[in-house]
C-alpha cells in the first residue's frame, strides 16, 4: 500500500533524565524540582534491598510522599486498569526495577494521563524509555501502546551489581538493532510499512555507541554509560517512529514465539540476542560480522553456550515467528526461509553452541 503524504509532528522525550553515580538518593531532589511531591510507587519483587534506605530518606528530605506502594508480581491489563483507578490524586507514579514493574507503573500513567518516571536497576532491555508496554492481554503477551517517560533515572552503582545475565540480556536486545532495521527498511521497499529517516538514524546511532565506544568488559564504567545511552536512544527512536520498528524485527518476532510456546522461556535479551545471529545470516545482512564481534567480545556467545537454548523449542520458533504479528513483514515471510534457517540452525557453527 501507498501511504499518504505525512506532515511534521512532536514528539515526547523525557524531560527528566540523569545517568550516573548515587542517582537513587536523589530521586526526591529530582522530583521535588519538578513541583512532584505526591507519587505512586511500584516496585519489582526485592527492589528495597537494592535501593537502599538512602531512596526513602531522599524523599522525606525533599518533601515528597508515597501516597500508596505496590510490590508488582505480574503485568495483567486487567490488573492495571482496577489498581490505577483505585488510586488517590497524585503528581506522578515512580517504577523501580525491572520491565515487570516498569510496565506495570508506566501503563497506569498512561491511563491517568500523569508524569512517570522510569528507575531501571538493570540494562535487560530498552523497554524502560520506550513508548510501549508488554502486558498480559486476556493471557497472552501482548505489546500495548502507552507513552515515553517522563523521566529516566539510571544509577550505575546499582547497574554495576546486576546479574551478568541481565547485562547480557540488554546486550542481545541492543544488538537485535540491525536486524530490525533491515527488515523494517525492506518492509517500506515493498510498501508494507512506512519508514522514517530521522528515526532509523537514531536507532543506527544508538549502535555506533556500543560499537564504537566500549571496552570488553561487560561491568566497566563507560561499557555500561554507553550500553544505558543505546537503550535509551533506542526507545526514542521508536517514539520518533511512532512504532517498535526501528528496535524490533525478525529476531523480536522468534523471542515472542518462544515465550508463547516454550516450556522454560530464556530472558527476552538473551533470546534475542541469538535470533539476530540467525536472522542476520538469513537477511546477508551487511554487518553480520559486527554482530558476531560484538557478541564474542562481551562474551555474550560464552555465557548462552552455558545455557543454550532447547533446539526443538527454537525451530518451533521460527516456524510460528511469522504469524506472531498480522500483516508485518521480516525477512521470516520470504518463501522457503524456514528450511534455510534450520540448515543454519544445525550447520552454523555458533548458532550449534548456543541452541542445542
Amino acid at each position: 500500500m501507498l501511504y499518504p503524504l505525512e506532515t511534521n509532528k512532536q514528539i515526547s522525550i523525557p524531560y527528566l533524565l540523569k545517568i550516573g553515580y548515587g542517582k537513587t538518593a536523589k530521586i526526591g531532589k529530582y522530583l521535588a524540582d519538578k513541583e512532584l511531591k505526591s507519587i505512586v510507587l511500584f516496585t519489582g519483587q526485592g527492589i528495597d534491598k537494592i535501593i537502599g534506605d538512602s531512596f526513602y530518606k531522599g524523599l522525606n528530605d525533599n518533601g515528597v510522599k508515597i501516597a500508596f506502594k505496590s510490590e508488582v508480581a505480574g503485568v495483567a491489563l486487567e490488573d492495571i486498569i482496577k489498581v490505577a483507578f483505585s488510586l488517590p490524586k497524585i503528581d506522578a507514579i515512580v517504577g523501580i526495577g525491572g520491565g515487570v514493574a516498569l510496565d506495570f507503573a508506566k501503563y497506569a500513567a498512561y491511563l491517568l494521563k500523569i508524569p512517570y518516571v522510569s528507575v531501571p536497576t538493570s540494562p535487560s532491555n530498552d523497554g524502560f524509555c520506550s513508548p510501549s508496554c508488554s502486558l498480559t492481554v486476556e493471557g497472552k503477551r501482548k505489546s500495548v501502546k502507552s507513552a515515553i517517560p517522563f523521566g529516566v533515572v539510571i544509577d550505575l552503582d546499582i547497574w554495576a551489581k546486576c546479574p551478568k545475565v541481565a547485562i547480557y540480556s540488554g546486550i542481545g536486545d541492543m544488538t537485535s538493532k540491525i536486524t530490525a532495521l533491515w527488515d523494517w527498511k525492506r518492509a517500506a521497499e515493498k510498501h508494507l510499512a512506512r519508514y522514517k529517516d530521522f528515526a532509523s538514524i537514531i536507532a543506527y546511532n544508538s549502535l555506533d555507541l556500543l560499537f564504537l565506544k566500549h571496552t570488553s568488559d561487560i561491568f566497566a564504567a563507560d561499557f555500561q554509560r554507553s550500553l544505558a545511552n543505546s537503550l535509551l536512544m533506542s526507545g526514542i527512536a521508536m517514539e520518533m517512529a511512532g512504532s517498535s520498528r526501528p528496535a524490533s524485527g525478525s529476531e523480536h518476532l522468534i523471542s515472542h514465539a518462544l515465550d508463547m510456546t516454550a516450556a522454560k522461556p530464556q530472558p527476552h535479551g538473551i533470546q534475542v540476542g541469538v535470533a539476530t545471529l540467525l536472522c542476520a545470516e538469513l537477511q546477508e545482512n551487511p554487518n553480520t560480522d559486527d554482530v558476531v564481534q560484538l557478541l564474542s567480545a562481551t562474551g555474550f556467545i560464552d555465557f548462552v553456550a552455558e545455557n543454550p537454548l532447547n533446539k526443538d523449542d527454537f525451530i518451533r520458533a521460527v516456524r510460528i515467528a511469522p504469524t506472531v504479528k498480522d500483516n508485518y513483514y521480516t525477512v521470516l515471510s520470504e518463501s522457503g526461509i524456514t528450511e534455510k534457517a534450520v540448515r543454519l540452525i544445525n550447520e552454523n557453527d555458533i548458532l550449534n553452541r548456543l541452541v542445542l
